[in-house]
């Protein structure tokens, strides 16, 4: 099979209702598949009943994302692997355009489409937009979403250019080159794990990309709100992970000492706005990343090893958090690289 396009599902029923059938209706290029990560609702039901032609992989418990994208991905024979969230919509002719770049360019190891907004769909989306980078300190952003400003889709990012990460939302990746680098990290369970495995890919010299002339649109948040406490623990755990996972040894203890007193001051702010469960997730994430440390060590000594490109020049040499807060420049085209 050349490609397969992998739904991990979890108590998903609603959202499979609403975007699956467009997805195989849209999908000639590829087989859809839909790994279930132990739902207890009746998603499975209604998949056998109304899209019986859909392969289902069924897990037996909730890996979580990273994980239960391994565990599934083991049973699935392809080139190409596509994981796709379930709140994705696409449209006719979505995927043409990424299947033509990957045949094409053997050097790229995972692309993206553009990701707009579901909802507003003149919008680029805050989880993916055009493609994702990492300032000096290590926090995330994407061309066309920096922090909270989401830029609107004006064609602005669609040339095709290096990035560091591809978002997980709708991934497509060669098989070899997703086991090559050890596939997700099962330990991350959600948020950032695909940063890492890009970030792993980037640092073996292979490339990532944004295919614009492939869309699709995101509904986002659907798993856990933005302001839920839960996802501010594994987004602060998880990024502290990254970090000591992939950054070059002369650069990990100056961040770290920074992000210590920037993790505070974030703490602070939540704490400020009343978000009492958000800033003790801060100080939870930071106390669970002491503890996980000493298991990642092996993994960190392996990657660096294993990397020829060092640093990667996608993660940029400034600090987005004084470009953005300080300097007032919202969007990639306004940052000073």
């Amino acid at each position: 099979m050349k490609l397969a396009i992998v739904i991990l599902n979890w108590n998903g029923q609603k959202m499979l209702e609403r975007f699956l059938p467009d997805v195989v209706k849209y999908s000639p290029e590829g087989e859809v598949i839909v790994a279930d990560n132990g739902s207890t609702d009746s998603s499975m039901e209604w998949l056998s009943e109304h899209l019986p032609e859909v392969r289902q992989i069924l897990l037996d418990h909730n890996y979580g994302f990273a994980e239960g994208y391994n565990q599934a991905l083991r049973q699935v024979e392809a080139d190409y692997y596509l994981l796709l969230n379930s709140d994705v919509e696409v449209r006719q002719g979505w995927l043409r355009a990424m299947v033509e770049y990957m045949d094409h360019h053997p050097e790229v190891a995972a692309c993206q489409p553009k990701l707009r907004c579901q909802w507003a769909p003149e919008m680029l989306e805050y989880a993916g937009a055009c493609g994702g980078f990492i300032d000096a300190l290590g926090y995330p952003f994407c061309r066309g979403r920096i922090f909270d400003t989401v830029e609107r889709d004006e064609g602005q990012y669609d040339d095709t250019i290096p990035l560091l990460w591809a978002t997980g939302a709708a991934l497509m990746i060669r098989s070899k080159d997703y086991w090559d680098a050890g596939g997700l990290d099962g330990r991350f369970f959600a948020h950032q794990e695909e940063i890492d495995l890009c970030w792993r890919l980037r640092s073996r010299g292979r490339g990532i990309v944004c295919v614009a002339d492939s869309v699709a649109y995101h509904v986002g948040g659907g798993t856990l709100p933005k302001e839920n406490p839960r996802k501010t623990f594994l987004n602060f755990r998880n990024n502290l992970l990254l970090l000591y996972k992939n950054l070059p040894e002369e650069r990990l203890r100056s961040v770290m000492r920074w992000r210590f007193w920037l993790d505070a001051l974030a703490s602070l702010m939540f704490l400020m706005k009343g978000e009492v469960g958000s800033f003790k997730a801060v100080w939870q994430g930071r106390s669970a990343y002491r503890q996980m440390r000493p298991d990642f060590t092996k993994d960190r000594e392996d990657n660096l090893r294993k990397s020829t490109v060092s640093p990667v020049p996608e993660q940029m040499p400034l600090s987005i958090l004084w470009q953005y807060h300080i300097k007032g420049k919202k969007t990639w085209k306004q940052l000073s690289i």
